[in-house]
């Protein structure tokens, strides 16, 4: 059988294409597995990264949204209802997790239906024009885009002048949170109980080695301010196993 795991590749193209690919796999139980695998954490995490999306907002700006990675709608759908007026692009490279969340949107209502638009889309070369967009968030996705300086570089691009982009992303599981345990979590338990849900063990071993890899808090405010971006913070949230990164246009 052909690897189809993103580790198996290096160039970009190829990358992108497994990434899409195992996001295909799981995407009917994507959700139940967010849930589980965070203990239902990763809610509230959204939640905190909503709310400052609304507090960084200057009154009378258009309010125009890029949600990154949007997956099944998670923070789309939190954006739109939380944010009067705000219209969310849901940009995701693989359809198919858009297509999954599509009950959600209905479930939501007509606000979302009017105000949420759905796009297939490379965080690398994004389908729209300069200066575009007033805020950019992505949630648990950057450590899947590659290179990272490129997905930052094109968020930095269609942001409007004031813009600011919201990261929320796992901390550097290189950190010895709680005493280790989260490390042993992260490599030993985590791929097992995400193979249980969805059938995928790769994948979860795969994701687990995202989190592992992904440069601390320090490193991501340096490779920001390199873009460009400007009022660089980086927020610990539960003793750092996730951070909340911002960054101004």
């Amino acid at each position: 059988m052909t690897n189809t795991s993103p580790g198996a590749f290096s160039s970009t193209a190829k990358h992108q294409v497994a990434v899409s690919a195992m996001f295909e796999r799981i995407a009917p139980r994507y959700d139940t597995a967010n849930r589980i695998l965070s203990f239902g954490v990763d809610v509230f995490w959204r939640r905190r990264l909503v709310r400052g999306v609304a507090a960084a907002f200057l009154p009378g700006s258009r309010r125009r949204i890029l949600d990154l990675a949007a997956g099944t709608y998670d923070v789309s759908i939190a954006l739109a209802d939380r944010i009067p007026g705000a219209f969310v692009l849901a940009v995701d490279s693989c359809l198919p997790m858009l297509q999954a969340g599509k009950g959600k949107l209905i479930r939501a209502g007509g606000y979302a239906k009017s105000r949420i638009a759905p796009i297939a889309g490379d965080a690398l070369h994004l389908p729209m024009n300069d200066a575009s967009v007033d805020a950019v968030t992505v949630s648990f996705g950057l450590r899947n885009m590659f290179p990272r300086k490129a997905a930052l570089a094109e968020a930095h691009r269609v942001l409007t002048p004031g813009g600011v982009f919201h990261i929320l992303e796992f901390g550097a599981a290189k950190c010895r949170i709680c005493g280790g345990l989260y490390t042993v979590y992260l490599t030993r338990i985590l791929p097992y109980i995400g193979w249980l849900v969805t059938g995928d063990k790769e994948a979860y071993s795969y994701l687990a080695r995202t989190v592992r890899d992904f440069p601390a808090a320090a490193v991501l405010t340096e490779e920001l301010r390199a873009v460009g971006f400007q009022e660089v913070t980086a927020r610990r949230l539960w003793g750092g196993i996730a951070y909340l990164h911002t960054g101004k246009k």
